[in-house]
């Protein structure tokens, strides 16, 4: 496979991945009445009778069935969530089309990947999320790493990058390009 449909096949699995989670934050109550119902093998499973995953995943179902039913204008904000990893995921359009001239928006992308281990590490306890489950959010910044190194290392690959000369002096502010 020619390296330009390497580095799109991995920019792809990223808009992937955004995609996917963008639009599976939209229904999260109905999501979670299904995940339980399955896991439990009933609709009305109540979280005190199970423990580990089964007993956190009955509880955010309740907590969100609460939510919707009283202030259902909060999961306004996860809609936010959802409209965000779909934004986010179309940045990343730019570097697919011209991997060369984009690349910075694959390195930001190794950044923001990164910085997802500390937030759940410090919001999560915070948050009241388990230890578990805060490895399974930082988990989705590691798989996006892979993906994004290896389109990195292929364009690197590519020879077109070379280190730009600076057309302006010392204590001058660059050209706007």
């Amino acid at each position: 496979m020619p390296p330009l449909k390497q580095i799109r096949l991995a920019i792809g699995i990223v808009i992937g991945g955004l995609v996917f989670s963008g639009i599976t934050a939209f229904p999260l109550l109905q999501e979670l009445r299904f995940l339980t119902s399955w896991v439990t093998a009933e609709s009305q499973g109540h979280p005190e009778l199970h423990a580990g995953f089964t007993q956190w995943i009955l509880r955010v179902r309740d907590g969100l069935e609460v939510t919707h039913e009283h202030y259902p204008f909060l999961a306004y904000g996860t809609d936010w969530l959802a409209f965000g990893h779909l934004v986010i995921a179309m940045f990343f359009f730019l570097p697919w089309r011209d991997p060369v001239r984009y690349q910075d928006v694959l390195r930001v992308g190794v950044v923001a990947s990164l910085a997802v281990i500390p937030l759940a590490l410090i919001c999560g306890p915070i948050r009241g999320i388990p230890f578990g489950w805060r490895m399974i959010d930082s988990s989705f910044g590691l798989l996006c790493l892979p993906p994004l190194l290896f389109a990195l290392k292929k364009i690197r690959g590519l020879g077109l990058i070379t280190p730009e000369e600076p057309d302006f002096s010392p204590g001058e502010l660059p050209p706007v390009r």
